[in-house]
């Protein structure tokens, strides 16, 4: 009898773009010498549980991949970064990011990208309030908050909330870089043998391949993890965070991870772990 592939847990996000580039590989359907078994948990969930080295691979934000530290190392593919992706500041009423920065400012969690690149932008940053992503645009339309920094699919959506945009942090890091916005990346636990490792770059390489040429493919996997989110919406959510680079990083990625992994976030050092 054939030995039994090894197995490997796999933590990504429920979001549209991750179900629909790890679809294929999380069904079998290309090859690698292992089994996946899922775990799907929002982005900062994730951050935390790398932090306990919960998972053979994870995605994790690139603003927790310093909080990692050397427990982890970084994967070519299955990363999200590109152009126009970044996070938004987003308020009830037009003000500038200093007027929003004093807040208080919901936040989708310390560990993420997104924070990450507000405390870049607004260094004097104040009174942060920790809510998972898809509760921040109410909070800011009830007035709980006075303003809040948003990602994944509230971008689409946020002015149906009667909200406007404050500020572009993609942009505003486009600008500062001329380099890509490096939200999140797959990573593989320091312990999974390196050929195991280089195996897992391979399929999820693939995985990602097959979703572009079969994008039909995981429309029903995708659908049962959007959290009712409408298909336009889906679909949006998936040709923006789904690109060229989440096949493979290519130097320019690599260069983008490193800068924001690097780059200290206001007077007082890095941010908390380190979307």
């Amino acid at each position: 009898m054939a030995d039994p592939l090894p197995e490997l847990t796999f933590g990504y996000s429920p979001c549209p773009n991750d179900t629909f580039a790890f679809h294929a590989l999380t069904f079998g359907l290309v090859d690698a010498p292992f089994r996946v078994r899922p775990v799907l948990l929002d982005i900062e969930e994730l951050n935390r549980r790398a932090d306990e080295g919960a998972f053979h691979l994870t995605k994790l934000s690139v603003g927790a991949m310093a909080g990692v530290g050397d427990r982890y190392r970084l994967l070519r593919s299955g990363a999200a970064l590109g152009h126009g992706v970044g996070p938004l500041v987003v308020a009830r009423t037009p003000m500038t990011l200093v007027e929003a920065a004093r807040g208080p400012m919901a936040v989708p969690g310390r560990a993420t990208t997104a924070y990450r690149l507000l405390r870049l932008a607004a260094p004097a940053l104040d009174d942060v309030v920790e809510l998972r992503y898809d509760r921040i645009l109410r909070a800011v339309a009830d007035g709980t908050v006075r303003a809040g920094l948003i990602i994944h699919e509230s971008r689409f959506t946020y002015a149906s909330h009667g909200l406007v945009r404050v500020a572009d942090l993609g942009d505003w890091w486009e600008r500062e870089t001329g380099l890509p916005v490096p939200l999140a990346g797959i990573m593989a636990r320091a312990d999974v043998d390196p050929a195991l490792a280089a195996a897992a770059e391979r399929a999820i390489r693939a995985s990602v391949q097959h979703a572009f040429d079969h994008p039909d493919a995981s429309r029903a996997y995708v659908a049962a993890h959007a959290q009712e989110m409408a298909p336009d919406v889906c679909a949006a959510h998936i040709a923006l965070y789904v690109n060229a680079q989440t096949l493979d990083l290519g130097a320019e990625g690599l260069r983008a991870i490193d800068r924001l992994v690097r780059d200290e976030p206001g007077s007082e050092g890095r941010a908390t772990a380190s979307g």
